[in-house]
């Protein structure tokens, strides 16, 4: 039983951790400048949609995972 919400917390973790590097290292120095004369706000636009898209994906994946191990743990 406490395996199960170990890993449910582990995943959790290298999800942020993954993400948060994701953010640092791709998102954040992400350019599109060399388009043209395109406002800063627009390009700050770009990257907020791009992170949100992120921690949906993030939270979908954890939900996934939470029900796939509370669901384990009412059948036995």
């Amino acid at each position: 039983m406490n395996t199960k919400i170990y890993s449910f917390i582990f995943v959790m973790w290298i999800l942020m951790l993954i993400g948060g590097g994701l953010m640092t290292l791709i998102i954040g120095p992400f350019s599109l400048g060399n388009i043209g004369n395109i406002d800063p706000i627009i390009l700050s636009g770009v990257k907020v949609g791009i992170a949100l898209l992120l921690i949906f994906v993030w939270v979908l994946i954890l939900t996934k995972v939470k029900n796939w191990i509370f669901k384990s743990q009412v059948k036995s």
